[in-house]
């Protein structure tokens, strides 16, 4: 029979919870905390150990580039909705005299109370405007329609940037 090298002891001393915790894996597993112990101990020592972690790292970044990717095009749909629609605005809305103006600022301030409710209700149960805008259509148009003047990209239908034509 070939000589099996006999194992060394060690004495640890572990906080009381992952002593409970090494307890329950054991007995979950239906092996000796010993042996659960060695194999931790082994894979902690490992030259893989680090190869491991590299990898869930550059999994972990992975997923966070993504999550960044959809929050700059979220974010990107939100200034360009406000920025066409702000041009678009200024471009149609005549100023007012002075008497009507403040008939007008009434009436403003009870249809912005109303959009602050609708958008709430929209905010609430969706969809959300983000989910409506499809990306191919975004990444297509991109690439089709750059505003030369500026070398920014700008939706069908937007107003240019002097407010007074809209592009088609």
């Amino acid at each position: 029979m070939a000589g099996r090298k006999k194992k060394t002891q060690i004495s640890v001393y572990l906080d009381p919870d992952v002593m409970a915790m090494l307890a329950d894996y054991a007995a979950r597993r239906e092996q000796s905390l010993s042996l659960i112990a060695e194999a931790a101990i082994a894979s902690f020592l490992s030259p893989d150990d680090a190869e491991r972690r590299e990898a869930v790292i550059a999994k972990r970044l992975d997923q966070l580039d993504r999550r960044m990717t959809r929050l700059e095009r979220d974010v990107g749909i939100s200034v360009e909705t406000l920025a066409v629609f702000i041009r678009f605005w200024l471009a149609t809305t005549p100023a007012l005299p002075e008497p009507a103006a403040q008939a007008a600022r009434a009436k403003a301030r009870e249809r912005y109370e109303a959009f602050v409710t609708a958008l709430g209700r929209r905010l609430a149960k969706g969809p959300k405007l983000r989910q409506e805008v499809s990306e191919d259509i975004v990444s297509e148009h991109d690439a089709g329609s750059i505003d030369t003047s500026s070398g920014r990209s700008r939706p069908e239908g937007a107003v240019s940037d002097n407010c007074d034509e809209r592009l088609d």
